[in-house]
């Protein structure tokens, strides 16, 4: 908490523009005579370092959940392909600049990016449900969430490849993912539908706890495989897409934080894992939101490039040090 807290803290007092530490603590406090300065702390850094935690958060709770119910070290927020959902409902948003239609969703404003992208995520989240509810095999479940993503992956690029050049760069540009783009106006639809699928799954530790010593144990237990795994891959889903539609796409982030909660506190017991998921995953976070700042010709890195270099090393040394997936 007190590293949570300290990250928090430095990600809203870093940033491209230089401002001192002591006008940045004034206008965080209310107490600022600088219009600019407390534009910059209250209105842009605050929400998005409260982004920045939530994404994290939800990001690395879906990830666990999808580890636990899966039972592979390798599976993410985006396995079942609702991220990719998300970007094909943009994509079809972006592409369809030219046409009659589009004027009214621009009325929208950048809520309507946000709409898309949940539509798009909850119309791959009814065809898991769907296939969750009459398919009994776990893995088959995780196979065909694969395909589904690669199927809306394809789409995109099809999409791509007939786009405009202007089209296309917005397109682009929302999958480098942003935490700057969640206002005071968004924060609470983010937010309650964060705190939704976070409550629920302290509901579900016992059930968790169960999955992990296998489905047949889990059964001769008294849980019910089906609704359960239904109940997950919807929570999973829920704010996986929720978290892609405000912030576009980030990876990594999901994969590796689960693994370093169990190694950081020696247990698998979710009573343990999961706040302690929710609290690293805000803090990696943060310190990639901070690192995405550093001044490079007045440029701020894209958050999903920063994510990769940090997860991407991480995940290798998962494989390696498990020998096999």
């Amino acid at each position: 908490m007190l590293l949570l807290v300290t990250a928090f803290l430095a990600d809203i007092f870093s940033g491209n523009a230089d401002i001192p530490f002591n006008d940045a603590l004034q206008a965080l406090m209310g107490g600022s005579d600088d219009l600019i300065v407390n534009e910059i702390i209250r209105n842009y850094r605050l929400p998005k370092a409260i982004t920045a935690v939530i994404a994290g958060a939800a990001l690395s709770l879906s990830g666990l959940l999808m580890q636990t119910l899966f039972r592979n070290p390798l599976a993410g927020p985006d396995v079942l392909g609702v991220s990719a959902g998300a970007g094909l409902g943009v994509a079809l948003l972006t592409m369809l600049s030219g046409t009659a239609i589009y004027p009214l969703l621009s009325s929208l404003g950048s809520m309507a990016t946000v709409i898309a992208a949940i539509a798009g995520a909850a119309g791959v989240m009814l065809l898991i449900l769907t296939v969750s509810s009459r398919i009994k095999d776990s893995i088959t479940i995780l196979v065909l969430g694969m395909i589904f993503g690669y199927v809306a992956s394809a789409v995109v690029t099809i999409l791509q490849s007939f786009a405009d050049p202007d089209s296309l760069k917005l397109f682009v540009t929302w999958t480098f993912g942003s935490l700057g783009g969640v206002t005071w106006q968004k924060m609470p639809i983010l937010l309650s539908l964060f705190l939704a699928g976070v409550l629920t799954c302290f509901l579900l530790i016992k059930a968790l706890n169960s999955l992990l010593l296998g489905e047949h144990y889990a059964v001769s237990a008294g849980l019910n495989i089906r609704r359960t795994r239904l109940l997950i891959i919807a929570i999973a889903s829920l704010i996986t897409g929720s978290v892609t539609a405000f912030t576009g796409p980030i990876a990594f982030v999901g994969v590796v934080i689960p693994h370093f909660a169990r190694a950081f506190f020696g247990t698998v017991n979710h009573r343990r894992i999961l706040p302690a998921t929710l609290l690293l995953g805000s803090i990696l976070m943060l310190l990639c939101d901070i690192i995405s700042q550093i001044p490079i010709t007045n440029r701020t890195l894209p958050i999903n490039a920063v994510t990769a270099l940090f997860g991407a090393p991480m995940i290798v040394w998962v494989v390696l040090k498990r020998k096999k997936l």
